[in-house]
């Protein structure tokens, strides 16, 4: 069984996504790829003890805590690929960041294959748990800010409340808390 409820943040309205035993999704209610392979006009608006877990869990992230995403009983979904791909956002720590090709490199190890930046970009875009697999996380091999499903204004949000310097005009970090 699946249910779904909403959470407000800071940041603008989230929908959260649970089987009985995992997390399954979390959305801007305006992102691309909203609800991703999960038809959620289907699924039932209930309070279940993951939804609360997650929402206590975000009620951290938001309040500036470092919360452990391995606390939170997730469910990674979609293609092998990206499920590797969400593994190795999850290994990206709070207040870093990592580049496209970085990601790339450590996915291919992981599968034994070599991948592309393009397609890790992809893989990362689909990304269903938002902020939890923290995709967000990911820049340019420059640090330039680019794509994010959620929309560039929450990247620079998100990545400000971890403590990073975003020069605005140029969409690039400046510096990153140490």
């Amino acid at each position: 069984m699946q249910a779904q409820s909403t959470y407000e943040s800071p940041f603008g309205e989230l929908t959260l996504l649970a089987d009985s035993d995992h997390l399954l999704g979390i959305w801007f209610k305006d992102q691309d790829h909203f609800g991703g392979q999960f038809d959620l006009t289907q699924v039932p608006r209930q309070v279940t003890p993951v939804l609360i877990k997650t929402g206590l869990w975000l009620q951290d992230y938001f309040a500036g805590e470092r919360p452990d995403p391995q606390t939170l009983p997730l469910k990674l979904t979609g293609t092998a690929f990206r499920q590797a791909v969400s593994r190795a956002l999850l290994a990206v720590p709070y207040g870093e960041v990592t580049t496209y090709g970085a990601l790339a490199a450590a996915v291919g190890d992981s599968l034994g294959r070599p991948t592309s930046p393009r397609a890790i970009g992809n893989a990362v875009g689909h990304n269903p748990i938002s902020i939890v697999v923290p995709c967000h996380r990911v820049v340019g091999k420059h640090g330039e800010l680019v794509g994010y499903a959620g929309g560039m204004d929450r990247k620079m949000m998100l990545l400000g409340l971890e403590g990073h310097t975003i020069d605005v005009d140029k969409a690039c970090l400046m510096s990153a808390k140490a």
